[in-house]
């Protein structure tokens, strides 16, 4: 009875190890059929995602702040 979860988990390390191999080969498969110009457009569009999800964690800290130093709140470090 031991030996149950010692060979469930390592068919699941197998089995999901086997599952990205394919995924990352797939991908990358798919990468080379692909032109180089619509990969500039995902790194772009991507980049553009990144700075605005920056922009809203910064105006979500600015406003947090504020709200809380309006109800009296000591958020001095």
């Amino acid at each position: 009875m031991e030996w149950i979860p010692t060979v469930f988990i390592t068919f699941k390390v197998v089995v999901l190890a086997i599952g990205m191999f394919y995924a990352v080969k797939w991908h990358y498969d798919q990468g080379k059929k692909r032109g180089t110009e619509v990969q500039r457009a995902v790194l772009r569009n991507s980049a553009k995602l990144v700075a605005l999800f920056l922009v809203l964690v910064v105006v979500l800290l600015f406003v947090t702040f504020t709200v809380g130093k309006m109800l009296g709140l000591d958020l001095n470090v």
